[in-house]
Order: C-alpha cells, then sequence, then structure tokens
C-alpha cells in the first residue's frame, strides 16, 4: 500500500461560498414563484418549474458541504471512496474532497499510555477530552508520540526476575501503511514493543556477571543492564523498528524509565550487593593496612630506634593488623616494665 497525498484541494471557503450563494438562490426561488403566483397572477407553466427547481435546488445544494475538512497542523486523513482509498489530505488548512469520501482510522478510540490518549472516564480510549467530538474525529496525528508501556516482569539472561519499563517516541510517516496494512497501528506498536523489550532483556544480565556475552561475538564481555542503558535502548529501538516499518511508524527514540528487581528477589539481592560492597572494602583496608606495616617496620629498621627479632616482628605487625582492621576504636595497653 503506497501513499497517496491529494493536491489542490485547499478550495474549502470556496465550495463554501458556493453552496451558500446556491442556498441563498434557492430560497430566493421561492420568493419569485410566490410573488408570480400570488400579485401577478402569473401562469402555472411559469411559476410551478421555477419553484421545482428551487425545491431541488434547496435539497441538494448543501451536499458539497460534507466534503469540507478542516486540518491543524500535523494532521492527515486518510480517505477511501466506497471502500477504495483515493489518497490522504495533509498540512493544515480548509480542504474540499468528494462529500462521498470517507476517512478512516481504525485507531481513532484506541487508549494507550501515552500522550495524546486523555481520557480516563469510560472504557473506550480516545485521542481528545472531548467526548462528543471523537466518535466522529477519524485524524491522524503526524506528531509525535510517547508511549509509556506499562512495567514487564522479564528474566534476565542469568535467569532473574526483575522489572523494566520502557518509554518509546514514535510518529507515523506513512498513512495508507498505518491503516490499511495493521488492524490497529497503535495496538500494534504497544505489542511490538512489549515483544521487543523481552527479546533484548533477556540477553543481558542486571548487572555486571563474568562469562555473558551480549554482543554475540563468542567473547564475554560487560554489559549490562544497569551499566548499559544506553546501548540496551539503542537495540531496542531498532528492534522495534524492524518490527514496525509495515505499520508506517517511525521509532525516534526509546528510553529506560524503571529498572529494578522483581519484588520476590530485590532483599536477597541488595543482602548480594551489601556482601559485595562489604568485601570490596574489607579488601581495601587490608591493603592498607598490610602497606602501612611494612612502612612501620621499614622506618624503624632505617632509623635504628628499635631491634626487634622475628617473634617481636610477628607480634607488632599482628597488634597493628588488629589495630588497622578492627571495626572498632583500639584502648591501647601502655606497658612501662621491660620488654622481656
Amino acid at each position: 500500500m503506497q501513499e497517496i497525498i491529494l493536491q489542490n484541494k485547499k478550495h474549502g471557503m470556496r465550495t463554501l461560498c458556493i453552496c451558500i450563494l446556491i442556498e441563498l438562490l434557492s430560497i430566493a426561488g421561492f420568493i419569485v414563484s410566490a410573488v408570480l403566483d400570488e400579485s401577478y397572477g402569473a401562469s402555472p407553466y411559469i411559476w410551478v418549474p421555477l419553484l421545482i427547481v428551487s425545491l431541488i435546488v434547496c435539497c441538494i445544494g448543501w451536499i458539497p458541504l460534507i466534503g469540507l475538512k478542516i486540518l491543524k497542523p500535523q494532521e492527515a486523513l486518510a480517505l477511501t471512496l466506497f471502500g477504495k482509498y483515493i489518497g490522504t489530505l495533509k498540512g493544515e488548512g480548509f480542504y474540499s474532497v468528494n462529500p462521498f469520501c470517507v476517512a478512516v482510522n481504525p485507531a481513532s478510540k484506541t487508549k494507550l499510555n501515552q500522550s495524546g490518549d486523555v481520557n480516563h472516564s469510560t472504557g473506550l480510549p480516545n485521542l481528545s477530552g472531548d467526548l462528543s467530538a471523537v466518535a466522529l474525529d477519524k485524524k491522524i496525528s503526524l506528531k509525535i508520540m510517547t508511549l509509556n508501556n506499562n512495567r514487564q516482569k522479564i528474566n534476565d539472561c542469568l535467569g532473574n526476575p526483575v522489572e523494566i519499563g520502557i518509554a518509546v517516541m514514535w510518529r507515523v510517516v506513512d498513512t495508507a501503511k498505518a491503516v490499511f496494512n495493521v488492524d490497529n497501528y497503535k495496538e500494534y506498536l504497544s505489542l511490538q514493543c512489549d515483544s521487543a523489550l523481552r527479546n533484548v532483556v533477556r540477553i543481558y544480565p542486571y548487572d555486571v556477571a563474568p562469562g555473558i556475552d551480549t554482543t554475540g561475538d563468542g567473547v564475554a564481555d560487560d554489559g549490562s543492564l544497569r551499566g548499559s542503558s544506553e546501548i540496551v535502548a539503542g537495540r531496542i529501538r531498532d528492534e522495534i523498528q524492524s518490527r514496525v516499518n509495515e505499520a508506517g511508524i517511525e521509532i525516534l527514540e526509546a528510553r529506560i524509565t524503571y529498572l529494578a528487581y522483581a519484588p520476590e528477589i530485590a532483599a536477597v539481592m541488595l543482602q548480594r550487593q551489601q556482601a559485595s560492597a562489604i568485601i570490596d572494602a574489607r579488601k581495601m583496608i587490608v591493603d592498607g593496612a598490610v602497606g602501612m606495616v611494612e612502612m612501620a617496620l621499614a622506618r624503624l629498621n632505617e632509623g635504628g630506634m628499635v631491634t626487634l627479632d622475628e617473634e617481636r616482628k610477628a607480634a607488632m605487625v599482628s597488634n597493628l593488623l588488629v589495630v588497622l582492621c578492627g571495626n572498632h576504636d583500639a584502648q591501647p595497653i601502655v606497658n612501662t616494665g621491660s620488654l622481656y
């Protein structure tokens, strides 16, 4: 299905003026026929045809008004004539088309968690807060829309359940494909976002894990959902775009808006992270303490202040490590007597 842009249709004001003029002439015909009959006693062969013509013109003169269409910036109308797609109106203006044309937009009543769908009062979705206007509004928005899908619970590559949510910026670029290639392009986009998100997230671990290949080149890397959010978002965008090309939709950007472990394992993972942090801190403390002990022994040996045998050195090292690596402040005991 190829999109056809209807040109030279911005003559709605001219059509409106002509219809008004025709209706005024038909009213004038009624008046003239009545005057000819009542005041001048004209022959019925004169005023009766005039009355019939005026009546016919008055009855059908308003039909072209049905074909008047008003579009605001970044709006479009996909039109069909007796079931055949004839073209699309794009751009702001006052248009006049065949009055028998019908605008088609199967997603006009679809409500998603996205910008533009603002009705929350009924079960039926819509694109406008005015419920009386939505029923007849078949306009297709060409603006950039933001789809904020619900959070999903997905297992990462290690099998850990995580909750993740994304926001997708998109717009319609081909109205014919959007209207006729899929049943409902909004629902189609939402489902494809869910599917693409699930396919990409299962490739990555939540946090950096050893021996995990996230790029598919057979080499382990440091990719993760938490640390490589930009790369993950880019892969999600590309995945969605490859699925919605047939729907005439362009995906501009995808962003991760929420990322966390699922509630059932969140507490355990928090303990794991705390344990890892404690181990890393202890390693740093021990490395620093050993360096300080080496420096103390070296300074004592250089100055010749105290000569310690191996046993005394071991005791000193033990005492210094206890003081430096302890969780609480040391309570020193001062020995004023002999070392031996």
